[in-house]
């Protein structure tokens, strides 16, 4: 089916239209459309456009009005007025919001177009370190992360995901040096091991390789031996060193699981997977001038950087004894994904606190001539997790949370939560255990997505886990007691009934619900999916307060009313799964 036109998008062309048809030497002038508290909408183009032909906007606006209603507008516009200096002041018909919803329902993906020139986008997100456990800073990388990814592809993006996990490092010398003594500390007695055990053999492995290599010179220094072999590509060491990424992707899958996220091996491809491309790398930055040597090491200089002595600050590509930084591996990234996977979009999810490092290799880059204007890289940087004071979210040992934890802790909130709302015992144990999950998980994740992602935020479990307020429950419930009252319909059918005169709760509601898709559009081009967040909770809140005015199921009701009320109640619980969908958010069937 063909994408549906919005609402806004049908008035806009129609008041264009008119201008044209009444100002024909305005030209193809913009009505400068937006939503008005005053009516569904208002159009403020007159104002400069009478400026320009040097004409009274009042009488503009009249002459507009006028073209309007000779144009035969009725189909879609109720009622145009023109409002103090010059500004058209526009009610929408009921038959057109009604109709516009039902072309809507009509189509799988509720008439959201597709990307009029789609690309290919490589998403960087959810990097945890090989033989580390992840914890609460590794959060905001994979849920923000993960919903680009749906978002985007929703709207008909080639996504090409990968996850740059810290798998390489003289750290590896030391932990495969101590396997190498001791052979059996990641043995598994009957062949089998889950996350959490993983996790357990890496880090007491990590601890004691840790405690020797600081008490023993010896080891220290077969240590460093081991870190040149790995380099050197020593089959025995490569070995090992793989057992360890082997191991921690056991213990990685299993949190991305938690969290309710797909990850697929062949989208891993950690430091490791450039260590081919380096030395190409640096050849080419220093060959084209791109790159210095300085003091031995190779840099990149920058007028814009400098540090606190005033002098400037470069990137090091490789320093002075032949060893590669994080920005060779990182601008050899580029070039893959550039010249391999023929991104038009490298979009990276990491910390706001890297984005000097990063705004330093897209420059690089650019200069190099591996970004350009077809190729972009954009950072998409996030804030810190913070705990209810307001400080780097710790343990009260003033360690860092873990984020199995962290994520634990909300499905027992959360259970309990869903356990208090079953007043009736509906749901069995294991419905509550299931919906404990999907609640959980859920308001961990919105209370994150909900957030500009750039800002900093509070994580308080008490408050993602509340029926009000913006939290991912209230959604849920919203969709949940949607779903009640359409088992409650029985066989009567939700249907739309366009020769109906809507209530303002059905109005608002129906055009709001119109917007979701110009909301996802501004979501994916800007990449921001807290609008996503915020345009699912105020539809929850106006189908809240269609609901307290609009009786559905009431036996007073026409039997046109009861349908075309289950109708609208249907557009948006569907809206509000899709949209939750994407946030990577499961939306339970009753709760």
């Amino acid at each position: 089916m063909a994408p549906v036109t919005s609402l806004a998008s049908t008035v806009d062309q129609r008041i264009a239209d008119a201008l044209s048809a009444a100002l024909p030497e305005a030209g193809s002038a913009d009505p400068l459309l937006r939503r008005s508290d005053r009516a569904d909408f208002q159009a403020n183009g007159i104002l400069a456009l009478a400026k320009k032909l040097k004409g009274n906007p009042r009488e503009l606006a009249t002459q507009v009005v006028a073209a309007l209603t000779a144009g035969g507008a009725a189909d879609v516009i109720k009622d145009i007025e023109v409002s103090g200096p010059g500004f058209l002041n526009i009610t929408v018909a009921d038959r057109a919001i009604v109709e516009t919803l039902a072309a809507r329902a009509a189509d799988d993906r509720l008439g959201v177009p597709f990307a009029e020139r789609p690309g290919t986008t490589v998403i960087d997100y959810a990097q945890p370190n090989v033989a580390k456990e992840m914890h609460v800073g590794h959060l905001r990388s994979a849920v923000i992360g993960a919903a680009m990814v749906e978002i985007l592809e929703f709207t008909g993006e080639k996504v090409i995901r990968r996850h740059h996990i810290g798998d390489w490092g003289t750290q590896f010398g030391m932990l495969i040096q101590y396997l190498i003594e001791h052979p059996h500390e990641l043995d598994h007695g009957d062949g089998t091991v889950d996350g959490q055990t993983a996790m357990s053999n890496l880090s007491r492995l990590y601890k004691a390789s840790r405690a020797l290599f600081d008490s023993d010179e010896e080891f220290k220094a077969r240590s460093r031996d081991r870190v040149v072999d790995l380099q050197a590509g020593e089959q025995e060491t490569l070995a090992l060193w793989q057992r360890f990424v082997d191991e921690s992707k056991i213990y990685f899958y299993s949190v991305f699981n938690k969290l309710d996220m797909e990850i697929h091996d062949p989208d891993v491809v950690g430091e490791s997977g450039y260590n081919d491309m380096l030395d190409d790398t640096c050849r080419i930055l220093e060959e084209t001038g791109v790159a210095v040597r300085s003091e031995g090491a190779l840099c990149v200089f920058f007028d814009d950087v400098k540090g606190p002595d005033g002098n400037p600050v470069p990137l090091i590509v490789q320093k002075s004894n032949g060893g590669y930084g994080y920005a060779a591996t990182d601008l050899s990234a580029i070039r893959d994904r550039v010249g391999n996977l023929s991104a038009s979009t490298l979009l990276y999810v990491v910390d706001a606190r890297q984005s000097l490092h990063f705004k330093m290799v897209f420059e690089t880059a650019r200069r190099a001539g591996w970004l350009n204007d077809e190729v972009q890289a954009v950072q998409l940087a996030f804030g810190t997790v913070l705990g209810k004071d307001g400080k780097p979210f710790k343990t009260r040992a003033g360690e860092t949370v873990r984020l199995e934890d962290l994520l634990d802790e909300a499905v027992e909130r959360a259970t309990a939560v869903v356990r208090e709302k079953d007043t009736r015992d509906q749901l069995s144990e294991a419905e509550i255990s299931e919906r404990g999950v999907q609640v959980g998980i859920g308001a961990v994740k919105y209370a994150d997505l909900s957030t500009s992602a750039s800002r900093d935020y509070k994580f308080d479990l008490d408050q993602m886990v509340s029926l009000t307020g913006e939290t991912s429950v209230y959604l849920q419930y919203a969709y949940a007691r949607i779903q009640s009252i359409l088992r409650r319909a029985g066989d009567t059918r939700a249907l739309a009934h366009p020769e109906l005169e809507l209530a303002p709760a059905e109005r608002a509601l129906g055009l709001y619900a119109d917007q979701f898709g110009e909301t996802l559009a501004e979501v994916a081009s800007a990449y921001e999916p807290h609008r996503l967040a915020g345009y699912l909770y105020q539809l929850a809140s106006h189908f809240s307060s269609f609901y307290d005015q609009c009786k559905v199921l009431d036996e007073n009701n026409s039997q046109a009313v009861v349908e075309n009320r289950l109708f609208f109640c249907e557009i948006t619980a569907r809206t509000l799964k899709q949209g939750l969908s994407l946030l990577g958010i499961r939306a339970p069937e009753s709760l």
